[in-house]
């Protein structure tokens, strides 16, 4: 996300709500009793009419229910609010969580936008069909003028999948943002985050929160073009925190309609892509970034690792070449080009790569790991049990090198050890390494303790049933 300027003076698009707010307050003062009024507008500007309304008629008793997660029963929510009968007016805000949740699951099982919101044999939101059911109910016990106010896409939901509820309405209003807050809200929607740690601490809700947040304003009557490809770009970047890929990269794909030179948005669905394991479609999306920023050295790193992920490893050497050259001082890129030139048996090469990214970063676990892996298969046992251990002083329960450090003692002939460090490998990983139970069931029998060889046979096989090995040794 770039940082953006608002130009206050500059000419936006008008959207005065006023008129629409009057005739609100108009429609409040009149109310005696029940009613129901529906008002558009987002969650941001919803909280500053309240505030007005309050102002503006100070002898209602007016409250405000803010829903923060889903709710099915509304009546029974409203039934059991704590001195209920002195309320007048009550605005509801939050009930669009509940049908984007609901809106959210109905896509992820393949439904169509047609079977979503439109009469059919499929589903009505469980919150809507409480208000389509209970609407007398309303009507007879509670003498309460309610004001939801809600998003566009939250309107339509009641419209189409709550009429009978909807039908009963007095008005509904539309307040749209004035065009300068519009371009406010937006840009601090976006600029709220610049890691990819501040999206991955936010809470399940929170999430839905936002992502609503981000639709309203992409929604927004005025909306620029400009911001809706950063607001789409925003939508990506929380579904991917909630590795909802597929979703992200829906959301790419609508910010490259509007903007197609943004480089970001070009690698950032590569990196989406690459997470469902289309590393194809991954490597041409970086190549689009990469024709717009050449000089991108996050990209061309992204990129190598997606072609070792092929095992094109030449041309991963090659990608990691180019991310170097603009910055020589990326220990990840020489750590992965080690790791490629491993792969291509080059192993001289690839500890040297290794100890370059130690020489930027010595206290990464990663480069002593894959350096261990290189000596040892070089056949220099002692030297890789020295990388693996350096691997351990930074990240004790890194299992996998916990269990190579047992392989490479193992073949030294110290086999006492070498069952130990498999036993520290499955303290933290106990259910999971078949590898690392049939390795010690085999450092077991060589040792001549079958019985304990055997239960740990047993074990490889309880998680990799298929592991011929195991049964052929266990025989």
């Amino acid at each position: 996300m770039k940082p953006q300027t608002i130009d206050w003076d500059e000419d936006l698009p008008p959207a005065e709500p006023e008129e629409e707010y009057r005739a609100l307050v108009r429609s409040i003062k009149r109310t005696d009793g029940f009613n129901l009024l529906f008002v558009e507008c987002s969650p941001a500007e919803g909280e500053r009419w309240i505030a007005r309304v309050k102002t503006d008629i100070p002898q209602q008793n007016i409250e405000v229910l803010r829903l923060k997660e889903s709710v099915y029963d509304f009546y029974n929510l409203i039934e059991e609010l704590p001195n209920r009968d002195p309320i007048k007016v009550l605005f509801v805000k939050g009930l669009e969580y509940s049908l984007y949740e609901y809106e959210q699951e109905k896509k992820d099982l393949g439904w169509e936008s047609k079977d979503i919101y439109s009469y059919s044999w499929r589903g009505v939101p469980p919150v809507l069909i409480n208000l389509n059911q209970q609407r007398e109910r309303f009507r007879d016990n509670f003498k309460i003028c309610f004001v939801f106010l809600l998003p566009k896409f939250a309107i339509n939901y009641f419209i189409q999948r709550a009429p009978d509820f909807f039908d009963w309405r007095s008005s509904l209003f539309k307040l749209s943002m004035d065009g300068k807050i519009l371009k406010w809200e937006s840009i601090k929607a976006c600029l709220e985050r610049w890691k990819i740690e501040d999206y991955l601490s936010l809470t399940p809700e929170e999430r839905k929160r936002e992502l609503v947040r981000i639709q309203t304003l992409i929604d927004e009557d005025g909306q620029t073009p400009e911001q809706k490809a950063e607001l789409f770009f925003e939508q990506a970047l929380l579904y991917r925190s909630a590795e909802q890929y597929a979703k992200a990269i829906a959301s790419y794909d609508k910010a490259l309609e509007i903007k197609p030179d943004d480089h970001e948005t070009w690698k950032n669905r590569g990196y989406a892509l690459g997470n469902l394991g289309r590393w194809e479609e991954e490597i041409a999306s970086y190549d689009k970034a990469l024709e717009i920023k050449p000089d991108y050295h996050e990209t061309w790193k992204s990129r190598g690792y997606a072609l070792g992920n092929l095992g094109r490893w030449e041309e991963e050497i090659a990608s990691y070449d180019k991310a170097l050259e603009f910055k020589p001082d990326d220990h990840e890129a020489r750590n992965y080009r080690g790791v490629a030139l491993g792969n291509l048996g080059r192993l001289e090469e690839a500890i040297a790569d290794f100890d370059k990214a130690l020489e930027i970063k010595p206290e990464k676990d990663e480069p002593w790991y894959n350096r261990g892996i290189s000596l040892g298969n070089l056949g220099r046992l002692e030297a890789a049990i020295a990388s693996y251990d350096k691997a351990l002083e930074i990240k004790p329960d890194y299992h996998e090198a916990w269990n190579n450090r047992g392989i490479s003692l193992y073949n030294l002939g110290r086999l006492e050890e070498a069952i130990a460090s498999y036993d520290k490998a499955l303290e933290f990983k106990p259910d999971y390494l078949h590898e690392v139970w049939y390795n010690r069931g085999y450092a077991l029998g060589n040792l001549g303790r079958w019985e304990e060889a055997i239960a740990s046979y047993d074990k490889a096989l309880e998680i990799k049933p298929d592991l011929h090995e195991a049964w052929y040794n266990r025989g």
